[in-house]
């Protein structure tokens, strides 16, 4: 160094400092890695969970359909609290299959219906009684939290590994502080008074 001027170090100025321990550096690379895992891993997780969710949202609305049917027994308000709370039950209906053919089954409908009632029901392409697909307004918005909820556990993970990779490396230095003390505490001692 001359004229007074100190050599500027990129980056990791401490890098070359006399009392860095070779766990100090472990552990400056496991919060980087942590925190790369988080951020871009963390954004890939999210936009990747929350394109298939809006796949498999796209295939319900393309596969499924709907189909007028009529009620064929009364469906009361249900007595029990747990029913009553999801508002629907299990009855009987009849509708006009694609070929013409009249056909009848069972499906969830809502309660407090009267036999003869036209409803709608959701049939997938092979006649089997399924839920109604969700619009594309509702699937964006699933979709949406699916892949905040993969972000947030992926950066939850890596955030716990992290977290106890640096709590090992503070036990690993808290021993090797013991063993050194070990050794050069019985040389400090001198008798006071």
């Amino acid at each position: 160094m001359s004229g007074g001027k100190r050599a500027k170090k990129p980056l990791w100025r401490w890098r070359s400092n006399p009392l860095r321990r070779r766990d100090d550096m472990i552990e400056a690379w496991i919060v980087l890695v942590v925190w790369a895992i988080i951020v871009v891993g963390g954004t890939f997780a999210g936009f990747l969970a929350a394109h298939a969710a809006e796949g498999v949202f796209a295939r319900q609305r393309a596969d499924r359909h709907s189909v007028r049917a009529v009620l064929l027994d009364d469906v009361p308000q249900s007595g029990s609290a747990a029913r009553a709370s999801v508002g629907r039950a299990m009855a009987k209906v009849r509708w006009t299959a694609s070929d013409g053919s009249t056909r009848t089954g069972t499906t969830l409908v809502d309660t407090d219906l009267k036999a003869g009632s036209r409803i709608v029901v959701w049939q997938n392409d092979r006649g089997e009684f399924v839920a109604e697909p969700p619009s594309p307004t509702e699937a964006a918005l699933e979709a949406s939290l699916l892949g905040i909820a993969a972000a947030l556990a992926l950066a939850g993970t890596a955030f716990g590994a992290g977290t106890l990779a640096r709590w090992r490396l503070d036990q690993r230095r808290i021993d090797g502080w013991g063993k050194e003390w070990d050794l050069v505490g019985p040389q400090w001692g001198h008798k006071t008074g």
